[in-house]
């Protein structure tokens, strides 16, 4: 899907933009063109890239093959960014979702280019059919509100991955079974790819509110502050969250210790118990006696009495014994 709309300082939003008026309307002052790919092959982005926007290959190149970590690079006459956006899907096996964003960022333009939907591109295009003053502000504040959206979508997943942290500190003491371990280790890789995707992204909109660009004007950068300080506290928030996660694996563990101990615990008392049980089995079962012997008592109904007694006694002894000695 390929869309544009063109703002104007004098005039309304027009945001059927057609992609064969787009150079045309480049060369109108007081306008702003937003050119969004989503989706597209990359015959059809290519030649508005290169023969209208005229970007560089190696930019062209880059925004077109999506292997990048986030990066800003300046061309001059226009800036070159890679931004992550995060999906969350907690049915998934992997439940983050990354998505590249490219963006080119003009005196007078916005390119994005995505191969899956992105929400805080919809977001802000929607935003800019209900306020048509964002288009009017400039690129800088047009690139200000896609980052404070996509940034801004983090805060709701990482409430999301620490309320499923809490579910599972809570059962790990009920039931503690595999399930648990599962969901702990896919917690613990979901913010482990969150702080890949915050960390460098973090450096992209620091030099964004710190450097010096031509495109952008002066009095944007305290919106990209404000950016670069939502980013250090979802950064951190998440730091916080891999400890916890990490406290809850080791608790895990100490409860499954715990648990082995006590199954251990309660078949050597079991064992224990038996054990008199045991050597008296196997000393009446000795055939050390002659047959043609004649001993009454140890054949008679008195001998089975005794034994009965002393087989039934010797485990209830065992056992209030080892209470006594606190084992049990």
């Amino acid at each position: 899907m390929i869309r544009a709309l063109r703002g104007h300082q004098d005039a309304p939003t027009q945001f059927d933009l057609l992609p064969e008026a787009i150079e045309s309307a480049l060369q109108t002052e007081g306008s702003l063109i937003w050119l969004d790919f989503e989706g597209e092959p990359d015959t059809a982005c290519e030649p508005i890239l290169r023969d209208v926007f005229k970007f560089h290959p190696l930019a062209i190149d880059d925004a077109l093959r999506e292997t990048h970590v986030p990066k800003i690079d300046d061309w001059g006459s226009y800036l070159y960014l890679v931004v992550h956006s995060v999906v969350y899907q907690p049915d998934a096996d992997e439940p983050l979702d990354v998505r590249e964003l490219d963006l080119f960022i003009g005196p007078n333009f916005v390119v994005s280019h995505h191969d899956q939907t992105i929400p805080a591109i919809e977001m802000t295009w929607e935003r800019c059919h209900r306020d048509e003053r964002l288009v009017r502000r400039g690129p800088g504040y047009l690139l200000y509100e896609l980052l404070d959206t996509q940034v801004g979508a983090i805060f709701p997943i990482v409430d999301k991955l620490d309320e499923a942290l809490e579910r599972v500190e809570d059962e790990i003491f009920d039931n503690g079974g595999p399930d648990i371990l599962h969901t702990i280790f896919s917690l613990k890789r979901s913010l482990l790819e969150l702080r890949r995707l915050i960390a460098p992204q973090r450096e992209v909109v620091n030099k964004l509110a710190r450097d010096e660009y031509g495109v952008l004007r002066r009095e944007d950068r305290i919106y990209y502050r404000d950016v670069y300080d939502h980013l250090v506290r979802s950064f951190d928030i998440s730091e916080s969250m891999r400890d916890q996660t990490t406290g809850a694996l080791e608790t895990y563990l100490s409860v499954i210790n715990n648990r082995m101990n006590d199954v251990m615990k309660t078949l050597t008392i079991i064992t224990t118990m038996f054990m008199p049980l045991t050597v008296l089995v196997g000393f009446f079962g000795m055939n050390f006696f002659e047959p043609s012997l004649h001993m009454p008592m140890w054949t008679g109904h008195t001998a089975l009495i005794v034994a009965l007694l002393v087989m039934l006694g010797s485990p209830l002894g065992m056992f209030l014994w080892a209470r006594r000695r606190g084992w049990v």
